[in-house]
């Protein structure tokens, strides 16, 4: 359990530019509070020297350290547009140092925790709108023992029911689809797509059931933004506190606008948590894909923390990683790289909209892209951008609702991940879709199927992925010796940095919150 520490450390006012600032542009922050407290007083010759900082106590600069050099909100400032203010706001929270136990990760025990403390009581990503666009729609969504059937009804509501027979337990669906009854295969008990008994063959044999007691056992459903959302529980917050502050970002980015035009799942031979942590940090990003670094500001990367359900790292692309040295290296280079690597942009994902930049004399490699994406964005969905960021038009902005789900902002098209539990806690299945903005003058299309890979098949067999089966294979590539090792583990713990991996602690904190409940 890691709870949160009642500790009083130092918090940046504005991430520094290189080295630590001055001790007076420092404020206390009270780790369990909801507030910054005054000022620190200090006379006017105490600084902060860089090279020998003053003695303040082990704990109390933990998670004030950023990468020297420019940081995030200097990058925002320096945007071509102005960015949205919530992307100059730092929502970083020391949450401690200790270590995690190695055991969540593969202890039976724990999966079943998990399944009788935390699935039921999580609002969890089910499906796309344009997965059951019309009456009759249905989706079968099961994870972590549970399977429902999400059924779109005449009134254009959604509703989820468990997908069960009351009869004799038989799964009423196996594949989503169309239906104006659900019969069960084994005996022919129905249901209508309200969940009201439709049908008992020979019903004189059962007398003794009464039809308001037949009705399909009901999960919660939640809506926004184009996702549908189910929880067991009947309790606990309503979905939009829930995503908080998720709708709010998100409303200029109109996810209800997208539609799913890729969609790829995988067995990855790797525990849900461990897989879905891989893709939680671009710490990993400088020795695991290399390929990026020319264009990819990881260690330049903000992360931030709101309540428990939501975390975020944004991450700069356009710019040169701070681990190379920039040396010898055009503006040019940087986006020529950028074009040949970078799996994100419309190109990847349709040809027709391969567009080659050239970076003028006296403009960033970052400008330039941007003011190109503004043009072709603007023919390729008929909308105009000529007031959106930079940021918004090339950034990695990640966002993670809890428990397995993450989305990316931003106007080009977007990444979406979903992490489910395997049979066994050694193996889980990941899922990527691609989200396309529509033109305005186009109807919403249904969603592509999707194509599921198994544990032998590789990222790179899904060419609707472009260049990201690449870097998802070099992610693969990973995974199953983390499993191992975290299996063969003689200490049993795992270490983070305080800051690149706040959200990976930030998500085992919350886990703990719902396992000790």
């Amino acid at each position: 359990m890691f709870a949160r520490v009642d500790l009083t450390i130092l918090r940046l006012a504005a991430p520094p530019r290189g080295g630590l600032p001055s001790l007076r542009h420092l404020l206390i922050w009270r780790v369990g509070q909801r507030g910054w407290s005054s000022p620190l007083q200090l006379g006017e010759d105490e600084e902060m020297d860089a090279e020998t900082p003053r003695d303040l106590g082990e704990n109390e600069m933990l998670g004030s350290a950023r990468c020297p050099g420019d940081g995030w909100i200097d990058l925002m400032e320096a945007d071509s547009r102005e960015v949205p203010a919530f992307l100059k706001t730092e929502h970083y929270e020391y949450l401690g140092s200790d270590p995690i136990s190695t055991e969540r990760y593969w202890h039976p025990d724990f999966a079943t925790a998990e399944n009788a403390k935390l699935w039921p009581y999580v609002w969890q990503f089910a499906a796309r709108e344009e997965e059951l666009p019309e009456p009759g729609d249905y989706v079968v969504f099961e994870n972590a023992g549970r399977s429902y059937l999400l059924v779109r009804q005449e009134d254009g509501a959604v509703r989820a029911f468990h997908n069960v027979c009351l009869h004799r337990g038989r799964k009423l669906r196996t594949e989503s689809g169309w239906a104006s009854e659900f019969t069960c295969p084994f005996h022919g008990f129905s249901w209508k797509p309200n969940g009201e008994l439709s049908n008992i063959p020979c019903r004189w044999d059962f007398q003794h059931l009464e039809d308001d007691k037949m009705k399909l056992p009901e999960a919660s459903v939640g809506r926004w933004g184009g996702y549908i959302f189910v929880r067991e529980a009947d309790e606990g917050p309503a979905l939009e506190e829930y995503l908080h502050p998720i709708p709010t970002h998100f409303k200029r980015w109109k996810h209800e606008e997208c539609v799913t035009t890729a969609w790829v799942a995988k067995v990855v031979p790797a525990n849900w948590k461990a897989t879905m942590e891989a893709f939680m940090e671009s710490y990993h990003a400088y020795v695991t894909h290399p390929q990026l670094m020319p264009f990819h500001g990881d260690a330049n990367a903000s992360y931030h923390v709101w309540g428990d359900h939501v975390n975020a790292s944004w991450s700069l692309f356009g710019v040169i990683s701070p681990h190379l040295d920039p040396t010898n290296k055009s503006q040019q280079w940087i986006v020529d790289e950028f074009e040949r690597y970078n799996g994100r942009t419309a190109d990847n994902f349709d040809a027709s909209a391969q567009v080659h930049v050239e970076v003028p004399e006296g403009l960033t490699a970052r400008r330039a892209v941007g003011e190109v994406a503004r043009l072709s964005y603007a023919k390729l969905y008929d909308q105009d951008f000529s007031d959106v960021s930079d940021s918004e038009l090339m950034d990695a902005l990640v966002y993670n609702v809890f428990p397995n789900f993450s989305l990316w902002g931003g106007f080009t098209p977007s990444i979406i991940y979903h992490w489910k539990p395997g049979p066994d806690p050694d193996h889980c299945i990941m899922e990527v879709r691609i989200l396309t903005r529509m033109r305005p003058d186009q109807p919403m299309p249904r969603c592509v199927p999707r194509k599921f890979l198994g544990l032998d098949e590789k990222w790179t067999d899904a060419p609707e992925l472009g260049v990201l089966g690449d870097v998802f294979e070099q992610d693969n590539g990973n995974l199953p010796y983390v499993q191992q090792g975290l299996k063969a583990s003689v200490t049993g713990q795992i270490q983070l940095g305080n800051y690149q991996e706040i959200r990976v602690r930030h998500f085992e904190n919350t886990i703990d919150k719902y396992l000790n409940r």
